[in-house]
């Protein structure tokens, strides 16, 4: 886990506490876009198995796709997320904050598409549907707290909220009202 930081420690959309590792998935985003949206994820490779680096690798198109069955469904996708925040806290990032990653896909959220524009992804080390640690709570608290504090955040949902139908993570497991009370954020920015 990572202690509050300074809007000054940030350097070019990277955060000072993160372990940095890029990735090559990510482009600009469009001219004059207003980045007010997180979006909370939930991942892990393969799906319910925690702590190896198969979430890194695939953000950074390194993953061995014949190191397990479930690779095979996934071969050859290319996408990032801006940050990861494992099971015991620790963040990482992939794409600088002033970058646009891949993490929403199609998606519509507060009036407007393509949510990868405008937004910034957060993946959870999770399966859609179970729970999450404390320690994420903290760390994505403190996480949502320094991006308001870079950029104008208005809102943050699931991914289940901006691509219903399609997509269901975090899920049920996830406690809104826990992450609503550790922020001072007004209640609207929530879904």
């Amino acid at each position: 886990m990572f202690s509050e930081s300074t809007p000054a420690l940030w350097h070019q959309g990277w955060h000072p506490q993160a372990q940095r590792l890029a990735s090559p998935n990510f482009g600009p985003r469009p001219a004059a876009v207003c980045i007010d949206l997180i979006v909370v994820h939930s991942i892990s490779l393969p799906p319910g198995q925690y702590g190896g680096d198969a979430v890194q690798r695939l953000f950074t198109n390194q993953l061995d796709w014949d190191a397990h069955p479930y690779f095979q469904s996934i071969r050859g996708l290319e996408v990032s997320s801006h940050f990861f925040i494992r099971r015991d806290g620790s963040l990482w990032q992939f794409v600088s904050c002033d970058d646009r990653a891949w993490h929403a896909g199609a998606s519509q959220y507060r009036g407007k598409s393509h949510c990868n524009d405008d937004s910034v992804g957060i993946e959870l080390e999770g399966l859609e549907g179970e729970t999450f640690e404390d320690a994420q709570y903290q760390c994505l608290a403190q996480l949502c707290r320094d991006l308001k504090r870079n950029y104008p955040i208005a809102h943050v949902a699931g991914h289940e909220h901006i691509a219903p139908g399609r997509k269901r993570d975090p899920g049920p497991g996830f406690e809104w009202a826990r992450l609503q009370k550790l922020l001072d954020f007004a209640p609207q920015t929530f879904p």
